[in-house]
């Protein structure tokens, strides 16, 4: 059986020397004011909102649009293989559906306040596997995946990524222990992945630039 895929764009904002946050990993404003009103544009579009357990563990996110109901808020999606999202994580405050995707052996259910989705096992998830989860039990047909750098970095090494967007904002934060948009162990095969540059623009303080992955 062929699996469903939805669509995927990975989008994030990174500084000018390359890093999503500093040192601590704690979260910096690096958006300009144009470029918060894209993203809160995007998460409208999107059918589900995707991020990993440590951007739930640092920034404790709402994922979740700002002024919508229940039923117009994208699915929120949580990676989280050993279930270590906190009862208090704010991805768990009802306003939106939520899923936390967790490998074979966790036994957290977290109270019925999110879908449990296991699919995966030793420490990992599947990734091509839970997009057809979505997809199949939630009509997911876009995903927006926001972070962080380790998560980012699995979906262009499963090459599961369909677009792209990153703003570069007008700041440096430094530090070789910050974490970039392809975080994580090293893995790319000699030339790295090619991306195919769709536009650049503008927008306040920095740029946006999209790109096509050529795998």
């Amino acid at each position: 059986m062929k699996l469903l895929k939805p669509f995927v764009q990975v989008n994030c904002a990174m500084s000018a020397d390359g890093k999503l946050a500093g040192t601590d990993r704690k979260q910096v404003r690096i958006s300009s004011e144009e470029d918060l009103a894209r993203v809160k544009a995007m998460r409208r579009r999107a059918d589900a909102i995707l991020v990993g357990v440590g951007t739930v563990l640092a920034d404790d996110p709402k994922l979740t649009v700002k002024g919508a109901s229940y039923d117009e808020n994208p699915v929120r999606v949580v990676l989280d293989a050993h279930g270590r999202t906190p009862d208090s994580a704010r991805v768990l405050n009802g306003d939106a559906p939520t899923v936390i995707a967790v490998d074979s052996d966790c036994t957290r259910n977290w109270g019925g306040r999110a879908t449990v989705m296991k699919c995966g096992s030793d420490g990992r998830i599947d990734l091509r596997g839970m997009l057809h989860l979505l997809a199949e039990h939630f009509g997911v047909e876009s995903v927006m995946v926001e972070g962080g750098g380790e998560v980012i970095a699995s979906f262009f090494r499963e090459k599961l990524v369909d677009r792209y967007t990153v703003f570069v904002g007008g700041l440096i934060i430094g530090g070789r222990d910050s974490p970039t948009p392809a975080d994580g162990d090293g893995w790319v095969a000699p030339g790295g992945i090619g991306l195919e540059i769709q536009s650049a623009e503008v927008l306040g303080n920095g740029a946006l630039l999209t790109f096509i992955p050529r795998y």
